[in-house]
């Protein structure tokens, strides 16, 4: 599903394209608009000094205004130019996928936006949060790169099962703070849920130190030195709250190494500490340095087991080039590795192309095949040349015996052979007995049909995901709980309409009179709310107009700070941007 106009979005694959949803602008409220509005003139305000440079000619080269939410087709028109693109989903995605997608160099952003009471921070994803934290620096050469290049390491991390299940918790967690119809029972519910949880998830998968990784500095990354560090991440640059209190000399700021996935995270609190990178260089020499420790490079048996941990679709890639994608399974004790096995469906597949004749349909049950040397020869298999197969008596239409050093042994008749390049990658036999005549193990026998036995002397690879992933046709990590959409009552549709109207006078300069009957209805029907109050503040400030309605406003908003402590910076701050005239120069 591409439902926006930009050539980049089209390179996506199917798998990816499954958690793409429609942003329907139309849905976002004018109280909406107005929370975009304030916590981008608060960012401008504050993070011109704090933030790294380009983060302010970032948000024109991204698309992006002060004024309104920005409509995704006119980032794509901008990010284009750059190489980039941006879609939306349905709040949190899968880790795994989130890196693919800027593997891809296509920017996720969450389609809603954070209510007013979480106006400061919210740990659910939202399009202020996407938008207005990861795009302005994608403009950044550098950071783009590390961006990218983060996307395609990620993308073939290996996750456990217990991985799912805490992104799952995380995930309803986050719908629920955000949620306008959820009770503080089904909260504190998911709490203890998504606590539990983390208490039992064992030894961190690849893909939990990534994330680590990506936290510190995708999401929570300073940049320069210690002593004098900017901004970059944007957890930071999208929370008006934890943009100010980072900086303070409480929050310790650590410098930026592999060491850093020694340290988790919590979404829900500020974060008690940071770490600094000295260049976005910097941060592409430790993501090398951790590539060096995956499955995806390291291979052999280790690997196998953490692909075994998984319990999802993953790939080992045989020396000859060879790649497995299945569920692979336990079938031997031992630090070597002598055999893999897959149940359920698997492909075969050679960079990354599924190979004729060998996809799903056709190994509908499982793949099995031995790994290693053949007894007695000094050189690999899979680098035999057509005479010295001869001379070992394998050749089509011939029976032949191949005895490997494990104890393991292949007996049958050949029908095909089939080379990568230089390299045999796969021979079939028929009528084919495969067992490991030292344990009496019986691997395959000749009723169950032809025998594919992949060729390489060792698995050098092994990654999360189908190799060819749209021919495998793998049905993404895609969540059942979907993010709420409000029903509004009538005295909220109501100040919907206060808002849009205020902001209708803000931008024609026009019906000023009318604020004084909105202000009216407010302060008697609508005493929660104090944004709306704010944002007429402004324009009466701003035009000299009706200074005795401003005064009340003005005191009526004091009051409202004095008696809910928690609205006290909000509404200070607030004031600032009322009194500050040169933030219109991104409109």
């Amino acid at each position: 599903m591409n439902t926006y106009n930009n050539p980049i979005l089209d390179r996506l694959p199917l798998h990816l394209k499954q958690y793409i949803v429609e942003q329907h602008y139309e849905r976002y409220t004018p109280v909406d608009q107005a929370v975009w509005r304030y916590v981008m003139r608060q960012n401008y305000s504050y993070l011109k000094d704090v933030a790294y440079y380009p983060y302010i000619p970032g948000l024109r080269a991204a698309g992006l205004s002060i004024e309104r939410i920005p409509d995704l087709q006119t980032m794509n028109d901008n990010l284009k130019k750059i190489g980039w693109g941006a879609v939306t989903v349905d709040g949190f995605i899968p880790p795994v996928a989130f890196m693919e997608f800027q593997a891809y160099h296509v920017l996720v952003i969450a389609a809603d936006i954070r209510q007013l009471e979480h106006i400061e921070y919210t740990p659910a994803p939202d399009i202020i949060h996407e938008s207005s934290g990861h795009a302005p620096i994608i403009a950044e050469p550098d950071y783009a790169e590390y961006l990218s290049y983060f996307g395609e390491i990620g993308s073939k991390a290996m996750f456990s099962h217990k991985d799912f299940e805490q992104y799952e918790a995380i995930r309803k967690l986050s719908i629920l703070k955000e949620s306008h119809d959820a009770t503080p029972g089904e909260i504190i519910a998911a709490e203890d849920r998504l606590k539990r949880i983390q208490a039992n998830m064992g030894e961190p998968s690849e893909m939990a130190l990534l994330s680590r990784l990506h936290w510190w500095t995708v999401e929570y990354g300073l940049i320069g030195t210690l002593d004098n560090p900017k901004i970059y991440g944007a957890g930071l640059l999208s929370s008006i709250g934890e943009s100010a209190s980072c900086m303070q000399p409480h929050v310790p700021k650590l410098p930026y190494s592999l060491e850093t996935v020694n340290y988790t995270y919590d979404i829900t609190k500020p974060q008690p500490h940071l770490f600094v990178t000295p260049t976005f260089e910097h941060l592409l020499d430790v993501l090398e340095q951790f590539a060096d420790t995956m499955a995806f490079r390291v291979g052999g048996k280790t690997s196998i087991n953490k692909a075994i941990e998984c319990k999802n679709v993953c790939t080992a890639a045989y020396s000859s080039g060879l790649q497995v994608s299945g569920v692979f399974i336990e079938i031997e004790e031992g630090h070597d590795l002598h055999y893999l096995q897959t149940s359920g469906p698997t492909a075969l597949a050679v960079g990354d192309k599924q190979l004729d004749g060998h996809g799903k349909s056709n190994h509908q049950e499982g793949f099995g095949s031995p790994v290693g040397h053949l007894d007695g020869q000094s050189k690999a298999l899979e680098d035999f040349t057509d005479e010295e197969l001869h001379g070992l008596g394998i050749q089509v239409d011939a029976p032949v015996t191949l005895r490997y050093v494990s104890g393991i042994e292949v007996h049958g008749t050949v029908i095909d052979i089939k080379r990568n390049h230089d390299k045999i990658m796969l021979i079939s036999f028929s009528n084919c007995e495969v067992k490991d005549v030292q344990h009496g193990k019986l691997y395959f026998s000749p009723e169950w049909g032809i025998y594919d036995m992949a060729v390489g002397e060792g698995i050098v690879s092994v990654y999360c995901g189908a190799a060819d992933k749209d021919a495998f046709e793998q049905v993404a990590l895609v969540s059942n709980e979907y993010t709420h959409k409000a029903a509004y009552d009538d005295k909220t549709r109501l100040l919907h309409q206060y808002y849009a109207l205020v902001r209708q006078i803000r931008e024609s300069q026009k019906g000023f009179g009318e604020l004084h009957s909105v202000w009216s209805a407010l302060k008697t029907h609508h005493q929660d709310d104090w944004l709306c109050a704010l944002e007429i503040l402004e324009i009466l400030k701003h035009h000299h107009y009706a200074d005795g309605l401003a005064t009340e406003i003005e005191h009526w908003l004091l009051d409202k700070s004095e008696s809910q402590p928690e609205l006290r910076k909000l509404i200070k701050d607030g004031f600032n941007l009322v009194e500050n005239t040169e933030i219109d120069v991104l409109n």
